[in-house]
């Protein structure tokens, strides 16, 4: 049998003539950037993570700059953000002119530990970046609290995370700002790229939007230095279809963890964690394991497909090298990218599917 990592068959198969007839409206619009579709997705959005509003941008990466550049973060400022995610969460911060400092996870969750939140700040320090990673929501009633101690703004990053449950609130709705990614692979994904932000702060909405606008509040009058970052009309229309489905689509996502979770029994694999209060939605079943490559080599050759995420952390990259940590510096992120192995996991996956991949990781010494 073979598994694919992710598919987007059986979502086209279910959605496509939604999708089909959503394209013929906007082309029958002639309106492509800023139009309807942008205004309605946009007040659904809103509504959806339980915000006053939403700002529809480029990406995920640019959901996060905006976020921010309004706040008026930027040069000889600090961004605390973890070192175990994607690097996106970090380039965000280094583009406003501020530093980006690397923090430890939390072993158990692997999202950014409070603890380190609270030994990272400094000075200089203006913000937090929560990312709620592989879709698991951040320990928000304790990263809130440091926040507002210290006078920083928290901007989520909810890239991996539409529709997780935090206590009973969707994340998104805690922070100053949050940022999410419409990257055709996650959980509420656009047919490219796309993005969006979400605040109950008017005047913070209103300057995200002029930012991505060219710093214009209304044409042709520029009141900052902004740049062109604008989910267009066609991506919001297919959003739309899809954010009707994404409750139905995430419970599909759970209960195939679910089943990984009670059927997967082999010692040299640590399953997920998941916190009191929490539900996850499962973007990455993340597992880990000290014979990780074996263990993919092997699953690979029984026709099943798996990832890392992700096999090298933040703040050892390369482009971040000026800023000189060493191997060592962050031994929690280190351990978790040399360890890390994300299953199948993608809606319409078959009970067969998910067994074999079961079954596969049991037999695996």
């Amino acid at each position: 049998m073979m598994v694919p990592f992710a598919s987007f068959r059986p979502m086209e198969k279910e959605l496509g003539d939604k999708l089909r007839a959503a394209f013929e409206e906007v082309l029958a619009s002639s309106s492509y950037v800023r139009g309807e579709q942008c205004r309605l997705f946009e007040a659904e959005f809103a509504e959806y993570c339980g915000r006053k509003h939403c700002i529809g941008v480029g990406n995920g990466l640019d959901a996060i700059y905006l976020s921010l550049k309004a706040l008026g973060i930027g040069q000889g400022d600090e961004v605390i953000v973890p070192s175990d995610t994607f690097i996106a969460t970090a380039l965000a911060v280094t583009y406003t002119g501020a530093v980006p400092v690397f923090a430890e996870p939390d072993m158990r969750t692997y999202n950014i530990s409070p603890e380190e939140i609270e030994k990272h700040i400094t000075d200089r320090t203006r913000a937090v970046i929560p990312v709620h990673l592989y879709g698991q929501p951040a320990d928000m009633d304790r990263i809130m609290p440091i926040a507002k101690k210290h006078g920083l703004y928290v901007v989520e990053d909810c890239a991996q995370a539409h529709g997780a449950l935090y206590k009973g609130r969707k994340v998104g709705s805690f922070g100053d700002a949050a940022a999410f990614s419409f990257y055709p692979g996650k959980n509420l994904g656009a047919l490219g790229d796309g993005g969006a932000v979400v605040t109950d702060n008017e005047e913070l909405a209103d300057r995200i939007r002029a930012l991505g606008n060219y710093g214009s509040d209304y044409k042709y009058h520029h009141i900052y230095q902004g740049n062109n970052s604008r989910l267009d009309e066609m991506q919001a229309a297919f959003l739309r279809v899809k954010l009707r489905e994404l409750d139905r689509m995430n419970a599909f996502r759970r209960a195939a963890a679910d089943r990984y979770s009670s059927g997967i029994v082999n010692r040299e694999v640590i399953l997920p964690f998941v916190a009191e209060g929490c539900e996850p939605v499962w973007h990455i079943y993340a597992v880990r394991s000290r014979k990780r490559d074996r263990l993919l080599s092997y699953l690979e050759d029984k026709g099943i497909s798996a990832g890392m995420h992700y096999p090298c952390p933040i703040h050892l990259q390369k482009c971040y090298e000026e800023l000189g940590m060493k191997r060592g510096s962050l031994p929690a992120a280190e351990e978790i990218s040399a360890t890390e192995l994300s299953l199948p996991m993608f809606y319409g996956m078959t009970e067969e599917q998910t067994d074999y991949v079961i079954d596969a990781i049991n037999s695996f010494v």
